[in-house]
């Protein structure tokens, strides 16, 4: 079977053996969700492939929250992983930057058709790349013909990597000197770092500072904050791992430590399940966005066979894709270098989960079966 590449990031190097950890889950209460697939879905992940931790918060109208974990949130001194933890959640940062942009639009500030060369003169020039032919409403789509500036990084040493404090027009421009991706959907979190800029020209402050003050603020989301170049979590949080290879060996790297200002406003987000289930609830509720708005966001297209499946779809900002039990969840995947990687997402019906791993998975398989996990979540109880 063929990776499912939603989680394309997540395979670095097969071949780690990886210790397994003790599993904990929040009391199910009787009748709601099928936790004890879930859990053993978990205990998969952190047994047959040897991830260090895994942990899932699920939200079901009428049932409320169920958290559930295995494994170890860090190796070193075995503590147990924790739905309660913070994580980086990576690309799942740019359903919160897509927020923001459509925020400005619904209140007139920007057009969606606008170019990135109204906003950002001369920015995106060079290279064939031409800024006045792509449009704000493109780079939430990744419909813009943008490559993306992490393949620029995808073979830089690590310790660099993970110390550089990177500028986002130090991004962009990364990203011009790349060849061209093709015509067509492509994923590139540079189009989210332009996002960015273009939210700062509008608005006149960071992109940090306005989603902070429209989104993480207003919806209480305590846990959610952005690190700028600190390479510190703050506050209670999982360790992070990946694998490298050293003399031919692979080894267990912890990246915890990680400055992911590379990531910017498309992948720089530390939070916890519960703050990005209560984020995304709001969202597809209709609490963040008027109707006309979210309606465009929820508006898809076919993305890249190859990143999100045969029949992934993507908006503005946000991917759906097939349920086993009937129609599409509706959410974002996110995976960092460091080790960490999310994916939350909304059932039809209401039904929501967050799962996040806390080491970078070195087969097909192990990135297969976090999102079999998803499914579980979303789905009820097979009979």
């Amino acid at each position: 079977m063929k990776k499912h590449a939603l989680l394309a990031a997540l395979v670095v190097i097969v071949g780690a053996t990886l210790p397994t950890g003790t599993a904990t889950a929040t009391p199910a209460r009787p009748g709601c969700g099928n936790h004890r697939a879930l859990q053993a879905a978990l205990d998969g992940l952190t047994g047959e492939h040897r991830l260090a931790g895994a942990v899932v918060e699920v939200v079901e109208p009428g049932c409320g929250a169920w958290a559930g974990a295995s494994g170890v949130a860090d190796v070193r001194t075995g503590r147990p992983a924790s739905a309660k933890d913070r994580f980086r959640i990576g690309s799942v940062t740019k359903t919160f930057t897509a927020t923001v942009v459509l925020q400005l639009a619904a209140e007139g500030r920007l057009s969606l058709d606008s170019t990135v060369e109204d906003h950002l003169p001369g920015v995106v020039r060079g290279g064939g790349y031409d800024g006045r032919t792509i449009t704000v409403r493109q780079l939430l789509q990744q419909t813009g013909g943008l490559p993306d500036h992490a393949d620029a990084f995808a073979d830089a040493d690590v310790d660099w990597l993970r110390h550089h404090r990177f500028a986002p027009r130090e991004l962009v421009e990364a990203a011009l000197r790349l060849p061209h991706p093709g015509p067509g959907w492509h994923y590139s979190t540079t189009n989210f770092v332009l996002a960015g800029l273009v939210v700062e020209h509008v608005t006149g402050r960071s992109i940090e500072d306005e989603v902070t003050r429209r989104v993480i603020d207003p919806l209480r989301l305590r846990d959610t904050y952005w690190p700028g170049t600190a390479e510190d979590i703050r506050g209670r949080h999982s360790h992070s791992y990946f694998t490298a290879e050293r003399d031919g060996v692979p080894v267990r790297v912890d990246g915890t430590r990680w400055n992911t200002s590379a990531g910017g406003a498309g992948g720089a987000l530390i939070s916890t399940p519960s703050d990005v289930n209560r984020f995304l609830a709001a969202l597809l509720g209709g609490r963040l966005l008027p109707a006309a708005q979210l309606a465009e966001m929820r508006t898809t297209v076919p993305g890249d066979p190859e990143r999100l499946g045969s029949e992934g779809r993507y908006g503005l900002g946000l991917i759906t894709e097939p349920l086993s039990c009937g129609g599409v969840w509706t959410g974002h995947t996110g995976s960092t270098r460091a080790g960490h990687h999310t994916v939350t997402a909304m059932a039809p019906g209401g039904k929501q989960a967050t799962i996040a791993i806390n080491e970078s998975p070195t087969t097909d398989a192990a990135a297969n079966a976090v999102l079999a996990a998803l499914d579980t979540a979303l789905c009820p109880p097979r009979t």
